[in-house]
């Protein structure tokens, strides 16, 4: 399943915005990932475009060099570039998003939809979908409220966490999800975050 798919259906006001480089381009030795931004609701308290870029493409690269064996198998060699799809939907999309994919009649915080497949984006030297977040907004800023964390800081977790389950990150076994929290710290600590998983003083 592909938000793109979703958002056929939200018709108006669907806001899309293809997320910019920063500015000289990706650090030598970084691959490429192409960020696209859907805002399907209000856009209150939403991190800026470039920002939610930002974090989705320093999650990447971080991540890519752990991924799972299954997720490496999956991604393609060399320096294809990838692409993913960030979409900011309310509770409502959010709720039915999860109970149609996962079971689940209640909004969420994040959803991912990994997508790769890619021997047609290879051949034609165009980005690879590696996959789409459903990022659900007010679902994220009630759980910084309840958290006592900044939104800013919640928002970047959400990025992160979904990246990696589209990279083959896992929680539902102990020892994945050691791993996976393991690794979500140390990125998001490069953001300049405090680690989502520490017990509170």
């Amino acid at each position: 399943m592909s938000a793109r798919t979703a958002s056929a259906r939200a018709g108006r006001g669907l806001t899309q915005f293809n997320a910019p480089r920063d500015a000289g381009g990706q650090r030598s030795g970084t691959e490429e990932l192409a960020v696209t931004v859907q805002i399907a609701t209000g856009r209150k308290g939403v991190p800026h475009v470039r920002e939610l870029a930002r974090w989705a493409r320093l999650a990447y690269a971080r991540a890519r060099r752990g991924a799972s064996t299954l997720a490496s198998a999956r991604l393609p060699r060399g320096r294809t570039p990838l692409a993913v799809t960030i979409r900011i939907v309310g509770a409502a999309e959010s709720r039915r998003l999860n109970r149609t994919w996962r079971g689940k009649d209640k909004p969420t915080n994040v959803l991912s939809f990994p997508a790769l497949s890619g021997e047609i984006g290879d051949a034609l030297e165009l980005p690879v979908l590696l996959g789409d977040l459903a990022i659900c907004s007010p679902i994220v800023a009630r759980e910084a409220r309840e958290q006592g964390k900044s939104a800013r800081a919640h928002w970047a977790h959400m990025v992160v966490h979904g990246l990696l389950h589209l990279l083959g990150y896992d929680h539902e076994r102990e020892r994945d999800a050691a791993v996976m929290e393991s690794r979500e710290a140390r990125i998001l600590a490069q953001l300049g975050f405090d680690d989502p998983y520490a017990s509170a003083p």
